[in-house]
């Protein structure tokens, strides 16, 4: 496996859904950078939003720092961040582990590593290895935090119901005291009712979420098979259930012609800008000085209750499942939490690389 992302603040995952744990250890962090558990904590708790349809499984995350920090102050060693799995069941999963659950990594995962990968939850490809994505984030936040750069996230869009557009500030404001981390409350009242109504009946949902980076210098980026955008996309692609990215207009950009995606450059209190931001903060794979506006597709949970077609890979013949257990109906809202550590992170390590944040802190 490749589990290590990032060049000068380098993070490797470890840990398993059903394993003793998971987590991270970050290093490249400069020393003297002020850090406590609780710090972590307050990210890691985002990751259970009060929302309808999350799993009932709820595990403490409790972090533990075990190593690269010495009076709640970092040493620049590295920093190895983890919590433990308490509230796990590994009985739902031995009738499953010969028969792939259809959109999980079951089968895929079987084949790269010859039956021998941790099948239970999923194993190495759950969703709860993100737990260690957003501990890391919280510390790149921190770092981030010191070039008065901020990273935050909302849900746009889930199943057919789409949020309303609205400024940053607004999003800033709303989006975090949202139950589904939607800035528009009308339509997250109307997504909340969508979740328990699919959930009862069995399935599940995914949507759209969408991630800003406010104040990130001008100049980050290294063209042209390390961009900013190209790195950023990757980190993404890295959270289980994502399957497209997008940055400014993305897509819509196809049909739009080049008058209308153009973004016309300005001055504004003495800086180059732009009136327009379709390029989402990110021109020729460099940051412009604009927000950096990227939106990811999350696919709807694959473990549902319906019955579903599978094979058995003992007999090698057609079989049947029905996916038991506790399982999340919709993962958007708490996957908000690590698309903001995974752009945290990038952004960091492009930050560090550029000089922009010293080695020591004082």
């Amino acid at each position: 496996m490749q589990n290590s992302l990032g060049t000068f603040f380098t993070v490797t995952s470890f840990g398993e859904s059903h394993g003793y744990g998971t987590g991270v250890v970050v290093d490249g962090c400069p020393a003297g950078l002020p850090l406590r558990a609780d710090d972590i904590q307050r990210e890691l708790e985002r990751r259970y939003p009060p929302g309808p349809g999350t799993t009932p499984r709820r595990e403490p995350d409790r972090v533990e720092i075990l190593s690269g920090t010495l009076a709640d102050h970092t040493t620049g060693a590295p920093i190895c961040l983890m919590v433990r799995n308490k509230d796990f069941d590994d009985s739902a999963y031995e009738e499953l582990r010969h028969r792939p659950r259809p959109g999980h990594a079951d089968y895929t995962a079987s084949v790269r590593y010859g039956g021998f990968n941790d099948w239970r939850g999923g194993g190495r490809f759950s969703g709860r290895i993100t737990a260690g994505f957003v501990m890391a984030g919280a510390v790149a936040k921190r770092l981030l935090g010191r070039l008065g750069v901020e990273v935050f996230a909302h849900t746009v869009a889930i199943g057919s119901i789409k949020a309303a557009p609205l400024d940053h500030a607004v999003v800033r404001e709303r989006a975090i005291a949202d139950p589904l981390y939607c800035a528009d409350h009308e339509a997250s009242r109307r997504m909340a009712a969508l979740i328990t109504e699919t959930q009862r009946a069995g399935d599940s949902l995914g949507g759209v979420i969408e991630g800003i980076a406010l104040n990130v210098p001008a100049g980050l980026g290294e063209p042209v098979f390390a961009t900013l955008d190209g790195e950023l996309a990757r980190a993404l692609f890295a959270i289980p259930a994502v399957k497209g990215v997008e940055f400014g207009a993305g897509f819509a950009a196809a049909a739009m012609k080049g008058s209308e995606n153009n973004d016309p450059f300005t001055i504004k209190d003495g800086k180059v800008t732009t009136v327009t931001n379709n390029a989402g903060g990110i021109l020729g794979g460099i940051s412009s000085g604009m927000p950096i506006v990227v939106r990811v597709a999350v696919k709807p949970v694959p473990s549902i209750a319906r019955e579903q077609m599978t094979v058995d890979m003992r007999e090698m013949k057609p079989a049947t499942l029905k996916v038991t257990g506790r399982h999340d109906a919709c993962i958007v809202p708490r996957a908000v939490p690590a698309v903001e550590a995974m752009m945290a992170i990038v952004l960091c390590d492009f930050a560090l690389g550029a000089g922009l944040i010293p080695r020591v802190l004082r």
